[in-house]
């Protein structure tokens, strides 16, 4: 909407670095079986307030590597796994009209709160907060073994999106098959030093906010209206009530999602360090691994956050592979505002 320094920092538990330098630099749907592919180009359908005062849940709670992670666990419990995470300022409600055409189709739909949302809490008070791309990733991995799931079917966007291309890149033995909104979403730090146009620029101005202190304490005075104008920015076509947008914004006043999302951002511009643990991973993931799983990565035609074109990250997927261009002025969430089309692709991405 990302390699560290060799040196770790005292934990960051409730406060980060200080910043170096103000100026240190981004339809219908059937879902009987298919043989043949979905067509590339496919229309999204939008139903804006669907499901926005419907309970989703119930969230069960499991210990996780440093986390005690709330998801939600629909379906068949032998059906096939399929993980569906969630971006930033969103929340598991993203998939609430994804998960029942999964579920009905037979397939385990597993939506885990990140952490810094909802009901996932860091099982210590003394592990830092730590927002970096590598820690969120391992956290997939984390859920996928405390669940006993050997293998899935992982599908994201935003934040969700570049953790399960890294879980892709990185652990392919356990994805099945890959769905990325926006395509490949693994960088570096190091990448994120190189500027950019004044325009695509102006597309990150809450990264350089996030990099003060004063966009710190505006976050977390203002969360609630400043996600509700992310939505707007980042999907401007999409006509959500406020109904649709409280739900998920509740998700948002976990005790440590300020802390993970200041530090994800910092952390993305060199202003803040990682855990040591995490280095030799972001080492490989300075690298641009390719993705050999099957893939369909997805872009909505009205996309209103920074995201790259496909034409730029398609040689990155070795194995099978399909975009699709979500038409009808979808934006930023595809699954929220399109979500046949979501399931649609998730269900033909397992067949490829």
């Amino acid at each position: 909407m990302d390699t560290l320094a060799p040196d770790r920092i005292d934990p960051f538990r409730r406060s980060f670095l200080g910043i170096a330098a103000a100026g240190l630099a981004a339809a219908s749907f059937g879902f009987a079986p298919r043989a043949q592919a979905a067509t590339p180009r496919a229309s999204g359908a939008k139903t804006p307030a669907r499901g926005a005062n419907v309970a989703f849940g119930p969230v069960k709670q499991i210990r996780a590597g440093v986390l005690d992670i709330g998801y939600v666990d629909a379906g068949p419990a032998d059906g096939a796994p399929v993980l569906l995470l969630h971006g930033w300022p969103y929340d598991i409600h993203s998939y609430a009209d994804v998960v029942p055409l999964l579920a009905s189709a037979g397939y385990r739909v597993i939506v885990p709160h990140l952490r810094g949302y909802g009901t996932t809490r860091f099982l210590s008070a003394d592990t830092p907060r730590n927002g970096q791309p590598a820690a969120l990733a391992d956290d997939v991995i984390q859920l996928m073994d405390a669940l006993k799931i050997p293998r899935a079917v992982v599908a994201g966007y935003d934040w969700g999106g570049r953790s399960a291309d890294i879980v892709a890149a990185l652990h392919p033995e356990r994805v099945k098959a890959l769905v990325a909104v926006s395509g490949y979403l693994i960088g570096s730090q190091q990448a994120a030093q190189a500027p950019l146009a004044p325009e695509a620029e102006l597309q990150w101005w809450y990264q350089f906010y996030f990099a003060t202190e004063r966009g710190r304490a505006g976050y977390e005075r203002n969360r609630h209206d400043f996600a509700k104008l992310i939505w707007k920015l980042a999907s401007p076509k999409w006509a959500f009530d406020d109904a649709t947008f409280d739900r998920s914004a509740a998700a948002l006043q976990n005790e440590d999602h300020v802390d993970i999302v200041i530090h994800n951002y910092r952390w993305r511009l060199g202003l803040a360090q990682g855990e040591a643990k995490y280095d030799a991973v972001e080492r490989r993931l300075a690298t641009f691994p390719s993705i050999s799983v099957p893939t369909i990565t997805i872009e909505g035609d009205a996309n209103g956050a920074p995201h790259p074109s496909p034409e730029s990250y398609a040689k990155r997927f070795t194995g099978k592979y399909q975009h699709r261009l979500l038409t009808g002025g979808i934006g930023h969430n595809p699954p929220q505002e399109a979500p046949a089309a979501f399931a649609q692709a998730v269900m033909d991405a397992d067949r490829m």
